[in-house]
Protein backbone atom coordinates (compact mmCIF):
# COMPACT_ATOMS: atom_id res chain seq x y z
CA UNK A 1 0.00 0.00 0.00
CA UNK A 2 1.19 3.38 -0.98
CA UNK A 3 0.25 6.69 0.88
CA UNK A 4 0.08 9.77 -0.23
CA UNK A 5 1.61 12.82 1.74
CA UNK A 6 2.35 16.53 2.13
CA UNK A 7 4.75 17.98 4.32
CA UNK A 8 3.81 21.56 5.24
CA UNK A 9 6.61 23.97 7.55
CA UNK A 10 7.70 27.49 7.34
CA UNK A 11 11.01 26.57 8.47
CA UNK A 12 13.20 25.65 4.78
CA UNK A 13 15.32 23.00 7.27
CA UNK A 14 12.36 21.83 9.03
CA UNK A 15 10.76 21.04 6.01
CA UNK A 16 13.79 19.36 3.80
CA UNK A 17 14.07 16.88 6.54
CA UNK A 18 10.26 15.62 6.82
CA UNK A 19 10.81 15.57 2.76
CA UNK A 20 13.60 13.43 3.07
CA UNK A 21 12.49 11.18 5.68
CA UNK A 22 8.96 10.38 3.84
CA UNK A 23 11.34 10.05 0.26
CA UNK A 24 13.25 6.98 2.32
CA UNK A 25 10.19 5.38 3.54
CA UNK A 26 8.77 3.08 0.52
CA UNK A 27 5.19 3.21 1.80
CA UNK A 28 4.89 6.57 1.72
CA UNK A 29 4.65 9.12 -1.39
CA UNK A 30 5.75 12.53 -1.39
CA UNK A 31 2.95 14.58 -3.54
CA UNK A 32 4.14 18.00 -2.05
CA UNK A 33 5.97 20.12 0.26
CA UNK A 34 4.69 23.87 0.94
CA UNK A 35 5.76 26.74 3.13
CA UNK A 36 2.42 27.84 4.55
CA UNK A 37 -0.95 26.16 5.36
CA UNK A 38 -3.00 28.12 2.69
CA UNK A 39 -0.94 26.39 0.41
CA UNK A 40 -1.47 23.36 1.86
CA UNK A 41 -5.47 23.76 1.90
CA UNK A 42 -5.65 24.14 -2.09
CA UNK A 43 -3.42 21.18 -2.92
CA UNK A 44 -5.68 19.10 -0.60
CA UNK A 45 -8.47 20.27 -2.09
CA UNK A 46 -6.82 19.46 -5.66
CA UNK A 47 -5.88 15.91 -4.98
CA UNK A 48 -5.81 12.76 -3.16
CA UNK A 49 -3.72 13.41 0.44
CA UNK A 50 -3.69 10.34 2.49
CA UNK A 51 -1.34 11.99 5.27
CA UNK A 52 -0.07 15.50 6.19
CA UNK A 53 2.97 16.20 8.10
CA UNK A 54 1.95 19.41 9.70
CA UNK A 55 3.78 22.29 11.68
CA UNK A 56 2.24 24.27 14.44
CA UNK A 57 3.27 27.45 14.65
CA UNK A 58 3.28 29.15 11.30
CA UNK A 59 1.97 32.70 9.83
CA UNK A 60 -1.62 33.31 8.00
CA UNK A 61 -2.84 30.12 9.11
CA UNK A 62 -1.58 27.35 11.90
CA UNK A 63 -1.98 23.81 11.50
CA UNK A 64 -4.17 23.77 14.02
CA UNK A 65 -6.21 26.04 12.41
CA UNK A 66 -6.04 24.03 9.27
CA UNK A 67 -6.57 20.86 11.14
CA UNK A 68 -9.98 22.19 12.15
CA UNK A 69 -10.94 23.85 8.48
CA UNK A 70 -10.24 20.33 7.20
CA UNK A 71 -12.22 18.65 9.72
CA UNK A 72 -15.37 20.32 9.00
CA UNK A 73 -15.08 19.87 5.04
CA UNK A 74 -16.92 16.86 3.73
CA UNK A 75 -14.80 16.10 1.60
CA UNK A 76 -11.09 15.58 1.27
CA UNK A 77 -9.33 14.69 4.89
CA UNK A 78 -6.39 13.58 5.25
CA UNK A 79 -4.74 12.34 8.73
CA UNK A 80 -2.58 13.94 10.60
CA UNK A 81 0.47 13.75 11.89
CA UNK A 82 1.93 17.11 13.69
CA UNK A 83 5.45 17.94 13.26
CA UNK A 84 6.46 21.41 16.30
CA UNK A 85 8.69 22.24 18.51
CA UNK A 86 5.93 22.88 21.17
CA UNK A 87 4.87 20.19 23.25
CA UNK A 88 1.95 22.74 24.62
CA UNK A 89 -0.25 21.68 21.76
CA UNK A 90 0.02 18.04 22.43
CA UNK A 91 -3.42 18.09 23.63
CA UNK A 92 -4.84 20.16 20.89
CA UNK A 93 -3.84 18.13 18.45
CA UNK A 94 -5.41 15.29 19.94
CA UNK A 95 -8.54 17.37 20.09
CA UNK A 96 -8.46 17.44 16.25
CA UNK A 97 -8.15 13.95 16.01
CA UNK A 98 -4.66 14.10 15.28
CA UNK A 99 -2.78 10.43 14.06
CA UNK A 100 0.33 11.64 16.02
CA UNK A 101 2.13 14.65 17.51
CA UNK A 102 6.27 14.73 16.66
CA UNK A 103 7.96 16.81 18.97
CA UNK A 104 11.11 18.63 17.15
CA UNK A 105 13.80 17.40 16.72
CA UNK A 106 13.03 14.19 15.89
CA UNK A 107 14.90 11.37 14.21
CA UNK A 108 14.11 9.01 11.53
CA UNK A 109 13.14 5.74 13.87
CA UNK A 110 10.33 8.31 15.41
CA UNK A 111 9.55 9.55 12.03
CA UNK A 112 8.95 5.56 11.37
CA UNK A 113 7.22 5.30 14.10
CA UNK A 114 4.51 7.78 12.91
CA UNK A 115 4.14 6.69 9.55
CA UNK A 116 3.72 3.08 10.64
CA UNK A 117 0.48 4.34 12.48
CA UNK A 118 -0.66 5.92 9.26
CA UNK A 119 -0.10 2.72 7.51
CA UNK A 120 -2.01 0.61 9.59
CA UNK A 121 -4.85 3.10 10.05
CA UNK A 122 -5.21 3.24 6.08
CA UNK A 123 -4.99 -0.84 6.01
CA UNK A 124 -7.64 -0.68 8.36
CA UNK A 125 -9.65 2.04 6.30
CA UNK A 126 -9.43 -0.57 3.16
CA UNK A 127 -10.12 -3.31 4.97
CA UNK A 128 -13.31 -1.70 6.21
CA UNK A 129 -14.07 -0.90 2.89
CA UNK A 130 -13.30 -4.26 1.15
CA UNK A 131 -15.28 -6.05 3.67
CA UNK A 132 -18.52 -8.11 1.48
CA UNK A 133 -21.21 -6.95 1.82
CA UNK A 134 -23.90 -9.96 3.49
CA UNK A 135 -26.51 -11.39 1.27
CA UNK A 136 -30.02 -11.05 2.65
CA UNK A 137 -32.03 -13.72 2.70
CA UNK A 138 -35.09 -13.78 0.35
CA UNK A 139 -37.43 -14.04 3.33
CA UNK A 140 -35.91 -10.92 4.92
CA UNK A 141 -37.09 -7.40 4.73
CA UNK A 142 -35.66 -5.49 1.90
CA UNK A 143 -34.46 -2.71 4.80
CA UNK A 144 -32.74 -5.51 6.68
CA UNK A 145 -29.05 -5.66 7.28
CA UNK A 146 -26.71 -7.05 9.16
CA UNK A 147 -25.07 -4.43 12.21
CA UNK A 148 -21.37 -4.15 11.89
CA UNK A 149 -19.42 -5.55 14.79
CA UNK A 150 -16.93 -3.62 15.49
CA UNK A 151 -16.15 0.32 16.75
CA UNK A 152 -12.87 2.12 16.07
CA UNK A 153 -12.22 4.49 18.43
CA UNK A 154 -9.40 7.27 19.14
CA UNK A 155 -6.88 6.10 22.16
CA UNK A 156 -4.26 8.44 22.72
CA UNK A 157 -2.40 8.41 19.20
CA UNK A 158 -4.20 5.64 17.96
CA UNK A 159 -7.12 3.64 16.26
CA UNK A 160 -8.44 0.68 18.85
CA UNK A 161 -10.78 -1.67 17.55
CA UNK A 162 -13.31 -2.52 20.21
CA UNK A 163 -16.00 -5.42 19.78
CA UNK A 164 -19.79 -4.37 20.15
CA UNK A 165 -20.18 -7.37 22.07
CA UNK A 166 -17.54 -6.80 24.88
CA UNK A 167 -19.07 -2.83 25.92
CA UNK A 168 -20.56 -2.76 28.94
CA UNK A 169 -21.90 0.86 29.15
CA UNK A 170 -20.15 3.97 28.10
CA UNK A 171 -19.42 7.16 30.34
CA UNK A 172 -19.57 10.49 28.85
CA UNK A 173 -17.12 12.97 31.00
CA UNK A 174 -16.49 16.64 30.76
CA UNK A 175 -14.53 15.98 27.47
CA UNK A 176 -13.72 12.44 27.43
CA UNK A 177 -15.56 9.17 27.56
CA UNK A 178 -14.86 6.20 29.24
CA UNK A 179 -15.78 2.67 27.79
CA UNK A 180 -16.07 -0.01 30.27
CA UNK A 181 -15.98 -3.57 28.78
CA UNK A 182 -16.66 -7.28 30.15
CA UNK A 183 -13.09 -7.86 29.06
CA UNK A 184 -11.41 -5.90 31.23
CA UNK A 185 -11.40 -4.10 34.95
CA UNK A 186 -10.34 -0.96 33.80
CA UNK A 187 -12.14 1.35 31.04
CA UNK A 188 -10.88 2.70 27.16
CA UNK A 189 -10.03 6.41 27.95
CA UNK A 190 -10.92 8.13 24.94
CA UNK A 191 -10.97 12.15 24.13
CA UNK A 192 -14.41 12.23 22.35
CA UNK A 193 -17.87 12.95 23.13
CA UNK A 194 -20.86 10.60 24.09
CA UNK A 195 -23.19 12.15 21.37
CA UNK A 196 -20.72 11.62 18.78
CA UNK A 197 -20.45 7.89 20.13
CA UNK A 198 -23.97 7.74 20.06
CA UNK A 199 -24.11 8.28 16.33
CA UNK A 200 -21.77 6.20 15.61
CA UNK A 201 -23.19 2.59 17.66
CA UNK A 202 -26.32 0.49 16.57
CA UNK A 203 -29.45 2.10 18.11
CA UNK A 204 -30.97 -1.77 18.32
CA UNK A 205 -28.15 -2.88 20.45
CA UNK A 206 -27.23 0.55 22.74
CA UNK A 207 -29.17 2.90 24.16
CA UNK A 208 -28.38 6.69 25.57
CA UNK A 209 -30.52 6.40 29.13
CA UNK A 210 -28.93 9.35 30.83
CA UNK A 211 -26.83 12.74 29.84
CA UNK A 212 -23.63 10.76 31.19
CA UNK A 213 -24.54 7.19 29.98
CA UNK A 214 -25.12 4.87 27.30
CA UNK A 215 -25.60 0.86 28.16
CA UNK A 216 -25.34 -2.13 26.09
CA UNK A 217 -29.15 -3.19 26.08
CA UNK A 218 -28.35 -6.80 25.80
CA UNK A 219 -25.72 -6.13 28.85
CA UNK A 220 -28.80 -5.21 31.23
CA UNK A 221 -29.15 -7.70 34.45
CA UNK A 222 -32.34 -6.01 35.89
CA UNK A 223 -34.66 -3.12 34.99
CA UNK A 224 -36.96 -0.99 36.66
CA UNK A 225 -38.94 1.93 35.53
CA UNK A 226 -36.30 4.94 36.81
CA UNK A 227 -33.11 2.59 36.52
CA UNK A 228 -31.18 -0.17 34.98
CA UNK A 229 -28.55 -2.41 36.08
CA UNK A 230 -25.25 -3.59 34.55
CA UNK A 231 -22.74 -5.61 36.78
CA UNK A 232 -22.13 -3.71 39.72
CA UNK A 233 -23.34 -0.40 38.80
CA UNK A 234 -26.78 1.19 38.80
CA UNK A 235 -27.57 3.90 36.48
CA UNK A 236 -30.09 6.44 36.76
CA UNK A 237 -32.34 6.55 33.45
CA UNK A 238 -33.00 10.87 32.93
CA UNK A 239 -35.97 12.29 32.81
CA UNK A 240 -35.72 13.48 28.97
CA UNK A 241 -34.63 9.57 27.91
CA UNK A 242 -37.71 8.17 29.63
CA UNK A 243 -39.96 7.98 27.07
CA UNK A 244 -37.47 5.98 25.31
CA UNK A 245 -36.37 3.98 28.08
CA UNK A 246 -40.29 3.24 28.68
CA UNK A 247 -40.75 1.71 25.30
CA UNK A 248 -37.73 -0.21 25.65
CA UNK A 249 -39.15 -1.51 29.00
CA UNK A 250 -42.40 -2.35 27.91
CA UNK A 251 -40.89 -5.47 26.00
CA UNK A 252 -39.79 -6.69 29.00
CA UNK A 253 -43.30 -7.00 30.61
Amino acid sequence: MIINCIAVDDEPLALGLVCSFIEQTPFLNLVGRYSSAVEALRAIHAQKVDVLFLDIQMPDLNGIELARVLDNSKTNKPRIIFTTAYNQFALEGYRVDALDYLLKPFNYEEFLHAAHKALAYAQLVEKSNAAPVATVAASAAPEERIEDEYLFLKVEYQLVRLALNDILYIEGLKDYVKVWLQSAEKPILSLTSLKSLEEKLPAKRFMRVHRSFIVSLDKINSITRNALQIGKINITVGDQYKEAFGQFLSKWV
